[in-house]
């Protein structure tokens, strides 16, 4: 809304910063991009249309969630996980992923297991498109869906965070082809989510993490700077 004094409101620049961390967000998420490219606060700035200090307001949330980092007298990069951090993000899922499901089977439904049906279909067809970015978005969808289930609000919170993270692994370590995860894993782990077998399913679970740990190459690649014009062009943000 704008005031009689026609300048924006409190309200107006709080969703636009939103709507610029999402857009900046999904472009991280989904490899669009990668560890270690620079964020220029002028670049942004004039990509959104906005002041310098809003591209700063956005970029301090990022890396409070550890999507950025914020380096002195070199601005703003999207962050490179350490090999060591790469590994605990992945063990941390596999920990809290597989003690979430015996509460995950209490609750399961048909409609849940439809709803998994259904990203699995999604993800398989953007990898047949050869549409990354989607591959990724499905992927991670997959799980946060899962855990979500359960019912447990704070837990499916941390389970975003940490499949964000764990793009970024992907995205610095993994091999140019590998987008996501692996569909088939997400196949056997719906079948015996269907079939109730806790036990199974959490040893899928836990070799599912395994299986991504064991594809990546840790070769660290260099830093660029994206052309957010084009990146950002159709998200209408601007104004």
């Amino acid at each position: 809304m704008i005031s009689k004094t026609g300048l924006k409101t409190a309200s107006d620049l709080t969703d636009r910063d939103e709507a610029i961390y999402q857009a900046l967000l999904s472009a991280i998420v989904e490899h669009q991009l990668p560890p270690g490219s620079r964020l220029p606060e002028e670049a942004l700035s004039s990509v959104f249309g906005v002041s310098r200090t809003g591209i700063r307001r956005v970029l301090q949330r990022l890396a409070v969630v550890q999507m950025v980092i914020l380096l002195p007298r070199r601005g703003a990069q999207v962050a490179t996980p350490s090999v060591e951090e790469a590994k605990e993000i992945f063990q941390t899922r596999s920990l809290i992923e597989c003690a979430n499901l015996p509460h995950v089977l209490a609750r399961c439904r048909s409609p849940h297991l439809a709803a998994l049906e259904n990203l699995i279909r999604q993800e398989q067809q953007a990898h047949t498109d050869g549409d990354g970015p989607a591959a990724i978005r499905h992927s991670a969808a997959f799980h946060i869906q899962l855990q979500a289930i359960a019912g447990n609000q704070v837990l499916t919170e941390m389970v975003t965070r940490l499949t964000q993270r764990s793009s970024l692994v992907i995205a610095a370590w993994g091999a140019p082809w590998q987008q996501g995860c692996r569909c088939h894993d997400h196949e056997r782990l719906t079948t015996l989510i269907r079939e109730k077998a806790c036990g199974p399913l959490a040893d899928a679970m836990r070799q599912h993490f395994e299986h991504i740990l064991a594809s990546l190459r840790f070769e660290r690649g260099g830093e660029t700077v994206p052309d957010f014009a084009s990146l950002f062009a159709a998200t209408g943000v601007k104004g």
